[in-house]
């Protein structure tokens, strides 16, 4: 190497440095006291860790979802942290929802939790300027928030309304579940515990059993055997998003 390629090299080097230094604090200024984006923006990237092999998917059985319950959207809320802010209304937080149905012909209701789909074919992935959205290998859509700088397009592309925007200062949060305020997020399929081998909390908490959680690629996992044997639909099929949430029932 030359005595100028070496000079290039270093300063590169140096100012690569620079730059992730300075990324890292003014990611930390906007958390919340004591929380850091690098331990869970880590979770893991497509890079790291997760395998194409596998798509996590989660199958919702609609005849055991009842109207009234929302035990999917508290665990969501305790496990994640979100829902504490004081805000307006219409800037509520809201990773996970329950979205009440009736159909016309027949009156029959039907309660369904909605969340992030994470798509195989995303649309807050492809309108997001920074990166800051992306899609692991495994399926699971999430946001890096050292790269997210607020624009929202994600949130004006997500067909399913399952993005929100952290209006005001964040006073509560996890370490492995950083937020920040400026930033948007979504359900992770609480990435945090599927890569210990556990399943998400709104799986766990639902006392009907009406949700199950696994590899749609493994033909022998829970999850793709129901969906081989029963009729299952993905809401807004029609745009060829294909989602990793399956609905039965519907």
């Amino acid at each position: 190497m030359s005595e100028r390629q070496q000079e290039e090299f270093e300063y590169g080097v140096s100012r690569r440095q620079f730059v992730t230094a300075g990324a890292a604090v003014a990611a930390g200024a906007v958390l919340a006291p004591g929380v850091f984006l690098h331990s869970v923006a880590q979770a893991r990237s497509p890079a790291e860790g997760a395998s194409n092999y596998q798509r996590w998917g989660l199958l919702i059985d609609t005849n055991k979802c009842r109207t009234g319950c929302d035990d999917c959207v508290t665990a969501c809320k305790k496990e994640n942290g979100w829902g504490e802010e004081k805000v307006r209304a219409d800037q509520k937080v809201q990773w996970i929802r329950k979205v009440e149905l009736k159909e016309s012909g027949t009156g029959r209701q039907i309660s369904l939790p909605m969340m992030c789909q994470h798509c195989a074919e995303p649309p807050c992935v492809d309108v997001c300027p920074t990166g800051a959205s992306f899609k692991r290998a495994d399926g699971i859509v999430l946001v890096d928030k050292h790269i997210c700088i607020g624009c929202r397009y994600c949130m004006m592309a997500c067909p399913y309304k399952a993005r929100s925007f952290v209006h005001e200062d964040v006073i509560h949060g996890d370490a492995y579940m950083p937020r920040g305020k400026g930033t948007v997020e979504s359900c992770t399929l609480c990435v945090h515990r599927v890569d210990k081998g556990q399943n998400p909390a709104c799986v766990e908490s639902c006392k009907e059993k009406a949700m199950t959680f696994g590899d749609l690629n493994d033909p022998k996992s829970e999850i793709a055997q129901r969906v081989a044997q029963y009729p299952t639909r993905q809401i807004r099929a029609d745009l060829k998003l294909n989602p990793g949430v399956r609905y039965e029932g519907i």
